[in-house]
């Protein structure tokens, strides 16, 4: 599983990435207001519109969440010869966009139109052309879009069927894009995603791929056994599955590596639970993670490092109402957060250690167990981590009370207290569980725990650590650690006295 922490850097990697979106794009109007009464006309509520706005949807959604995001854009696209194709070109422009959509004088621009009171929809009405591009039309699309992917690290297929892609062109765009030796990422529609043949990475969510492979997609099982028929199939690199409120799968051919489908990382199933978020609006949020998908790929990451960036980004975007987009500032917001609410998931009662230690054990994890006061912690205290990890699978750290250290260390200390101590060292790669413990001695979590690895610094000998006899009884171990020279808590506290001022 890929850290929170590590994705941080990657969002400001994004600016690197240089991606080309290719699909169908819509005008979303969305109107705005209250609803106080039905109609005497009909059974119907009666909006009273305060406000109206409109932005870019479909594919245009994809690019204004790269743009948001900080990477840099192009976009292929079609619209018709009216005031809405007028509007999106306009916004087109308005984000950057070099790239002027291709003219259909005999289309009609997609547009949608969302009624909303408050933060619900109550209706939507769509005004579009679907039929498949003319074959002059055609021909100019492609030639546009492999002229825009040079210099380009990734392609965005965003399929709406609404024409742009129909046919054979998504084909004839991913055969360019693979000579080019550019990552793919389709976002797809309908059932026959034979068209997309040879992606590096598809996105469909868990009704698309159901209705894709007529298989069923209820459980972890299903999903893996439908996603993996469509690598056997269609030869993509991946497949990565939007699950809803069960977040998302990514199921990676087998024998890939770095990238799309050049790659899913380490090359397993990865489950990524749904970021709890409350959900006002879920329009757009796939745009959202194809955007992130396609940006983080194009910054150098794996898969599973993008998507793990794709699902804290979709778990923003259904916060907001409307088809919204993500900023690089939303995710580095998220990340911080989460990284503060991971630190404190790891701090546990004795009895709720005790339960986390017992699936570990199911996993097949080894358990560590170390103890102390980590007051100002300094760098011994992190070799010892460090070895004491290195040595299992899992690592507990029994942590003395703020009584429990005055009892040990005198008047004065600790010099944190236990709620500061324990933060700091929740927050730590390195540490799986805290627990505070009140005795003197840590020997009532070590009997509770019963670690498979105990250890301690090497400036006790192995006979003298608490619990160590309990622990070699039932057949656990117990390692001394090397002891970094020069460094204590109680020197340093010493030092800061001395200094004057």
């Amino acid at each position: 599983m890929t850290e929170k922490a590590n994705l941080v850097s990657l969002v400001g990697a994004l600016r690197k990435a240089r991606v080309l979106c290719v699909g169908d794009v819509m005008l979303d109007h969305f109107m705005y207001g209250t609803v106080d009464r039905i109609s005497p006309e009909a059974p119907i509520p009666v909006l009273n519109v305060e406000r109206q706005n409109t932005m870019l949807g479909g594919a245009g959604n994809v690019v204004r969440n790269l743009v948001s995001l900080g990477a840099q854009a192009r976009f292929v696209t079609i619209i018709g010869n009216d005031a809405d194709g007028k509007d999106i070109a306009r916004q087109i422009k308005g984000h950057g966009i070099k790239e002027t959509p291709i003219v259909d004088d005999g289309r009609r621009t997609s547009t949608k139109t969302r009624y909303i009171a408050g933060v619900q929809q109550v209706l939507r009405a769509d005004r579009e052309t679907t039929q498949p591009l003319n074959t002059k039309t055609e021909a100019t699309l492609i030639r546009h879009a492999k002229a825009a992917m040079r210099g380009c690290h990734a392609v965005v297929l965003s399929d709406y069927g609404k024409g742009a892609l129909s046919g054979g062109i998504a084909a004839k765009i991913i055969k360019i894009a693979r000579q080019a030796k550019k990552t793919v990422i389709v976002d797809p529609k309908g059932t026959d995603f034979g068209r997309y043949h040879g992606a590096d990475l598809i996105t469909p969510n868990q009704g698309e791929l159901a209705a894709a492979t007529g298989l069923n997609t209820d459980t972890d099982a299903d999903v893996i056994k439908a996603a993996r028929r469509l690598i056997r199939d269609y030869h993509f690199g991946a497949v990565l599955v939007t699950r809803s409120a069960k977040g998302m799968t990514i199921v990676p051919a087998p024998n890939k590596g770095k990238g799309g489908g050049k790659g899913g990382g380490k090359g397993g199933v990865l489950h990524l639970a749904a970021e709890t978020q409350e959900v006002f609006d879920v329009s757009g949020a796939g745009d959202t993670v194809a955007a992130t998908i396609a940006a983080a790929l194009g910054a150098g990451a794996d898969l599973s490092e993008a998507a793990a960036l794709a699902n804290v980004a979709a778990g923003i975007v259904v916060g907001k109402v409307g088809t919204a987009a993500v900023f690089d500032a939303d995710l580095i917001a998220a990340l911080h957060h989460q990284d503060i609410s991971s630190a404190e998931a790891k701090l546990h009662s004795q009895d709720q250690a005790k339960d986390m230690i017992g699936l570990w054990r199911r996993q097949g994890h080894k358990i560590g167990f170390t103890n102390g006061c980590f007051d100002l912690l300094h760098p011994g205290h992190i070799s010892l981590l460090k070895q004491s990890r290195k040595a299992c699978g899992r690592l507990v750290v029994g942590l003395n009370s703020d009584a429990s250290v005055t009892r040990l260390k005198g008047i004065g200390r600790p010099v944190q207290s236990e709620a500061a101590r324990a933060a700091v060292l929740a927050s730590l790669e390195t540490v799986d569980a805290v627990v505070i413990f009140a005795d003197k001695t840590p020997l009532k979590l070590i009997k509770a725990f019963k670690p498979d690895v105990l250890i301690k610094g090497a400036d006790y000998d192995i006979d003298s650590v608490v619990g160590a006899d309990v622990v070699k009884k039932y057949g656990g171990r117990v390692k001394l650690a090397k002891l970094q020279p020069g460094h204590s808590t109680s020197a340093t506290i010493a030092r800061i006295a001395k200094k004057p001022g």
